[in-house]
């Protein structure tokens, strides 16, 4: 793999992991209501089992990524990057915030092209 694709591929890993870390830790204190934009902590705490089933499934897809950069496993690498982008798209439309787009997408979908065209 070339150097560029593993270092992009790396960060969307670990921008994964601080999701994970947020949304199962994170998710009702001041930091987790501000980054996600919660109406307040009564709202955080009634819905942190469903963060923390969320931040899992973030970490899941840290691991594939990492996983796929370890075993050089260019189909584990798109499958997991895909899987990104489609989250990050259907985020920002349930959710009606183009930021989760430009955070979660963007960087997984020009990494997916740097492993297409190498």
């Amino acid at each position: 793999m070339k150097l560029l694709t593993i270092i992009l591929a790396a960060f969307v890993a670990f921008e994964h992991l601080y999701f994970l870390i947020l949304e199962m830790f994170l998710w009702t204190t001041p930091k987790g209501i501000k980054a996600f934009g919660l109406k307040n902590k009564t709202f955080a705490e009634e819905t942190k089992v469903l963060a923390a089933n969320q931040g899992l499934y973030n970490g899941f897809l840290a691991a594939g990524i990492i996983y796929a950069l370890i075993i050089e496993a260019n189909s584990f690498l798109i499958f997991f990057l895909t899987c990104i982008v489609i989250a990050g798209i259907y985020g920002a439309y349930s959710t009606q915030k183009i930021k989760l787009f430009y955070v979660q997408s963007i960087p997984a979908l020009l990494t997916l092209i740097l492993v297409l065209i190498n």
